[in-house]
């Protein structure tokens, strides 16, 4: 790596890039050379620079993203592009998000509220071959030790998928919108959604609602 860490950011909302990127200028050995908008947009972002032989250093990737959300994205580039740290950059709060993120591959987990010191020196350690690890990050890995995956009404006992479709549910859409962003028949989706309550412990959607509000602002019931 030269001395300049070029960045790609990836974010749908393009006054939130331009936010990380004034954030970013502000320190002189950062570079925003790239943006994406979406999750496949990402990916061919990605491949373009590689193609090209410019050098990436770092990708900067929001978890909620159209078409293919983050998740997908993280793990498309784990293996495609296994030497290109990832370093979350979301809105969701690290005990809801962190630990999965982390164990799907990414260098690192930051909240977009973050002061704009930390997100410039989590970029640079993850440049760097590190792991960034915040307070709330560390946390959150310390309560999933601790946490037994049964009966622990834990998000980090559902599967990738089944994460997928808990994330769409409890903001409000359809067993069919739901089908049809993640390319699902709607009985495979409504069969992540028994599987969900069961491990969750919720009863409907609602209950499954206030579990998620619940988990945002306190984490999971011990």
């Amino acid at each position: 790596m030269s001395g300049l860490i070029n960045i790609l950011i990836a974010d749908d909302h393009r006054i939130v890039r331009e936010g990380v990127k004034q954030v970013l200028a502000d320190a002189a050995d950062l570079r925003v050379i790239a943006e994406a908008h979406s999750g496949p947009d990402v990916i061919t972002k990605v491949a373009q620079l590689e193609a090209a032989g410019t050098a990436l250093d770092v990708v900067l990737l929001d978890i909620a993203l159209p078409e293919r959300d983050g998740l997908d994205v993280l793990q498309h580039l784990r293996k495609h592009s296994p030497g290109l740290p990832v370093l979350m950059l979301s809105t969701y709060p690290e005990k809801q998000y962190a630990v999965r993120c982390l164990k799907l591959g990414a260098a690192g987990y930051l909240n977009k509220s973050a002061d704009a010191d930390d997100m410039i020196a989590a970029v640079r350690k993850v440049a760097a071959g590190g792991r960034y690890v915040s307070a709330a990050t560390a946390e959150a890995l310390a309560g999933a030790i601790a946490a037994p995956v049964k009966g622990s009404a834990s998000p980090d006992a559902l599967s990738h998928r089944e994460h997928q479709v808990f994330r769409l549910l409890v903001t409000g859409h359809s067993v069919s919108e739901i089908g049809a962003q993640l390319g699902l028949a709607a009985n495979t989706v409504s069969t992540y959604r028994a599987r969900i309550l069961e491990k969750t412990g919720a009863k409907n959607d609602v209950a499954l609602a206030l579990y998620a509000e619940r988990l945002a602002t306190t984490g999971p019931a011990r």
